[in-house]
């Protein structure tokens, strides 16, 4: 897989949410580079406020996110935080939602 340098890229977001939203990693430079998928939805949920959710919506292309995302979500986010697979999206696309608390 490419990998895209960080400086290269648009960031997911560079608000803090304080109500719930979704982060669009589907976008083609997440396809290719499942790190930079990883680091952006990570992004997404330290920007997002206490008390709401995020959404992340991951590219198909790199299957479940059981498989790459849940495991840097158990280590990087709070003990607090929650998350949940929410469905697969008819393009092919995952949503796990990330409760901030």
């Amino acid at each position: 897989m490419t990998e895209t340098a960080s400086e290269d890229v648009e960031p997911i977001t560079e608000t803090v949410h304080e109500g719930s939203w979704s982060a669009n990693l589907e976008r083609d430079q997440y396809e290719t580079d499942r790190g930079l998928l990883v680091e952006h939805a990570l992004d997404a949920v330290a920007h997002t406020a206490s008390g709401v959710h995020v959404n992340l919506v991951t590219h198909g292309t790199h299957g479940h996110p059981e498989d790459y995302l849940y495991p840097v979500l158990d280590a990087e986010l709070d003990a607090d935080a929650e998350y949940e697979y929410v469905e697969q999206c008819g393009c092919g696309g995952h949503v796990t939602r990330v409760h901030v608390p």
